[in-house]
């Protein structure tokens, strides 16, 4: 028996010109509706989020794991892709023209309460903010800041890289040198007894190079 991949499509790629393909997705759910015995759920992965709908007819999970569906548990859901019904389009959102309605769905990992709403439009203390980086780290905001500064660097490599520029990494690991200031050890497992330090300049190493 061959596994399946978690997942083939990317949450924030599903188009009109999908409908009608049966995908699998994975990510966080941003936000679950109920309406009148349907449910849906905002799916969201780096990429974007997708709309999907949980029709009980097509019974994609039983109804504890349905019911027990909150913001930020990890799911792989299994679906159609099909057209929103007239009316009910977002214009706003770049998959706003489908939703996936589905026909499995697993819950990979269960999330506790937050600690706050995952949104941009909610004010947070900044201690509670690093407290749960990893939850900050997942709002708009802060990704598309992550977004625009691998841009921005990419744009200095390449154009460092057209005037025959080398980009050289330093070694992470070195003898202890007495500079004055605690070493950061980092205990060797070849060497029982031994340690490397973390250097606290490439300094050296640039001179080096500059030399060389």
């Amino acid at each position: 028996m061959v596994n399946q991949p978690l997942r083939d499509t990317k949450a924030g790629q599903l188009r009109a010109a999908d409908i009608g393909r049966t995908v699998r997705i994975a990510g966080w759910i941003a936000r679950r509706r109920d309406h009148g015995g349907v449910t849906f759920i905002d799916v969201r992965d780096a990429s974007g989020i997708v709309q999907v709908v949980l029709n009980p007819d097509s019974a994609p999970a039983s109804d504890d794991v349905l019911h027990g569906l909150r913001s930020e548990y990890c799911i792989a859901v299994e679906g159609t892709v099909v057209p929103r019904p007239e009316g009910t389009t977002n214009p706003d959102l770049p998959t706003g023209e489908v939703d996936l309605v589905a026909s499995s769905l697993t819950v990979l990992s269960a999330a506790d309460p937050l600690p706050f709403q995952i949104t941009d439009r909610v004010d947070v203390d900044e201690a509670k903010r690093l407290e749960y980086r990893y939850l900050d780290l997942r709002r708009d905001k802060m990704a598309a800041n992550l977004r625009a500064r691998s841009r921005a660097v990419q744009a200095m490599r390449r154009v460092l890289e057209t005037d025959d520029f080398l980009e050289v990494e330093t070694p992470t690991l070195i003898a202890s040198t007495p500079e004055g200031a605690r070493d950061m050890l980092v205990p060797s497992r070849m060497r029982q007894g031994h340690f490397y330090a973390l250097p606290q300049s490439p300094q050296l190493f640039k001179q080096m190079l500059m030399v060389a």
